[in-house]
């Protein structure tokens, strides 16, 4: 994902026997290198947002699924199936739910379907499931994101070192063994 670079250098690491690594070489970083690791981290910035975004919505659904099995698992053995309807706006009503084994289920796109309470129980455990495996994938996603983000930020904070004069940034070896290719 990141551009490439020119001032990127295979070089022998020191205490790395016969093995490559790829440092950053010490020459200067040019304005535009600068503005456009600055753009990369501001796009990858609101990538992360987006994605966190998601994992709070995912994570939302996850409870909203949770505390709907607890209340059709409690209905299911409640003996007076009386159970507190919420109808907005802070207000609720104690009502009698008549056939507590019929459960309506809204399976997206405007589709519902009448499921028993313990077949609705399994769907919504599913779907729990499912939705534990895409929030990892997500977390993975941004989290690979982040690497990437504070590798530009320290690649950023080296340019402006060079750029404000303190020279560049030490990095272990000297100049001419980074110019190695």
């Amino acid at each position: 994902m990141l551009p490439a670079d020119k001032h990127i250098r295979k070089t022998r690491q020191p205490g790395e026997e016969g093995e490559t690594g790829i440092v950053a070489a010490a020459q200067p970083m040019d304005q535009r290198e600068i503005e456009t690791l600055q753009y990369y981290l501001k796009e990858y910035g609101q990538q992360a947002e987006v994605f966190a975004g998601q994992l709070e919505l995912m994570e939302n659904g996850r409870m909203e699924a949770l505390a709907a099995i607890e209340a059709l698992e409690a209905l299911a053995t409640s003996e007076d199936r009386t159970v507190l309807l919420q109808l907005g706006g802070g207000t609720s009503l104690r009502a009698k739910v008549l056939e507590p084994e019929k459960v309506l289920l809204n399976i997206g796109s405007e589709v519902i379907l009448e499921k028993t309470n313990a077949d609705a129980v399994g769907y919504l455990k599913d779907r729990i499931t499912e939705m534990e495996a895409s929030q990892k994938k997500v977390a993975e996603a941004l989290e690979k994101l982040r690497v990437q983000m504070n590798e530009i930020a320290k690649r950023l904070e080296q340019g402006y070192r060079q750029a404000s004069g303190a020279g560049p940034v030490p990095r272990g070896r000297d100049s001419e063994d980074n110019d190695e290719e």
